[in-house]
């Protein structure tokens, strides 16, 4: 819950890393989801400021895809990430890297059933390895793989707003039922 409090700080401290400032920087990209709502909604909008306040070109990746940027698998595979409630978010790739189909949202047994045999790399394959294989490899995205693939212009790029592929948890308190007296 504390997502915005620490993405500044951490920015500030890559930029120091870095040895660089906000000056040096030209643009902006962001993992659009899925996910979490709350770590999209927050990781998108400090793009969107980011991007208008500094006048900086903004990028949005399906996070799924960020990760299959870092498979070295030179054939078709999975990458699956927790989407909690026992289900997974997941997206099919082709030998060259690029998405052939998703991002969607299943039980890790029916995803198993409807891909067999393609190794599967992500968190949700960690997480559901008795089901998935567990494929060792890259299990969540990483900035500089985001960076180097918007660069290189090997991922799809989209709005910069969350992509959310289920409704929420919670609905506003009008929209709730009345309990019975």
């Amino acid at each position: 819950m504390a997502h915005g409090e620490w993405l500044v700080p951490f920015i500030d401290k890559a930029l120091r890393e870095a040895r660089a400032t906000m000056a040096d920087v030209t643009d902006v990209a962001v993992g659009v989801g899925p996910g979490p709502f709350t770590g999209l909604r927050v990781g998108v909008v400090t793009a969107l400021t980011l991007g208008a306040t500094l006048g900086l070109k903004t990028h949005g990746v399906c996070s799924l895809d960020i990760i299959a940027a870092a498979v070295a698998e030179k054939r078709e595979f999975l990458v699956a990430t927790d989407a909690r409630r026992k289900e997974v978010y997941w997206a099919r790739y082709g030998a060259d890297g690029r998405r052939l189909e998703g991002p969607d949202v299943l039980k890790p047994a029916d995803l198993a059933l409807r891909h067999t045999l393609l190794p599967v790399y992500g968190r949700g394959a960690a997480l559901y390895a008795d089901l998935l294989g567990g494929t060792a490899g890259p299990t969540d995205p990483d900035a500089g793989v985001l960076a180097g693939a918007v660069v290189e212009g090997v991922v799809e790029e989209y709005p910069l707003e969350p992509l959310y592929l289920r409704r929420p948890d919670a609905i506003p308190q009008a929209a709730q039922k009345p309990k019975p007296a």
